[in-house]
């Protein structure tokens, strides 16, 4: 039986993504593969500038219709409200997908292989560590309200 009213997730997902960038940059330092740290074009600063305004815009927005809501958009911390409106309308996970794209961004700019292929196990870790409990926690809070909206709303896209 649940005793503890948060999702247990493995990690926040600032640090995953932040983990992921830090160790792409020493891999690309200690193992170079491709053009390396900061050597893009002009083209590639432009698209991987627009991945992350865009990826910061759809992780803020949702962020503040939490706060609005008057509930925590920290993983691990208590959920006092179901979220549905703007949006959650579309995808049940916003502000993850913002940060991917943020990161996506990043990886573009940075010209790094290295960072590019850990978006693969960060993502794997998201959602085995972080989304799959959060959907088990939400599930056991908000009961069949929480399961309608699953039916409804799609986890990502």
């Amino acid at each position: 039986m649940r005793t503890k009213d948060y999702a247990d997730v493995a990690i926040k997902p600032p640090f995953l993504f932040f983990g992921a960038l830090v160790l792409g940059y020493v891999l690309t330092r200690w193992f170079p593969i491709g053009p390396g740290i900061a050597s893009g074009n002009g083209l590639g600063l432009a698209v991987g500038l627009v991945f992350i305004v865009i990826g910061f815009a759809i992780a803020i927005f949702p962020a503040r219709r939490f706060r609005k809501a008057g509930t925590s958009v920290v993983p691990g911390e208590t959920s006092t409200v179901l979220v549905r409106e703007g949006v959650y309308c579309l995808t049940r996970n916003p502000m993850y997908i913002g940060l991917i794209l943020v990161y996506f961004g990043l990886c573009i700019v940075l010209t790094s292989v290295w960072m590019l292929l850990l978006l693969v196990p960060a993502l794997v870790i998201l959602h085995c560590g972080v989304v799959m409990r959060e959907e088990d926690y939400l599930s056991w809070k908000f009961g069949d309200d929480y399961r309608r909206y699953m039916d409804q709303v799609p986890r990502w896209i």
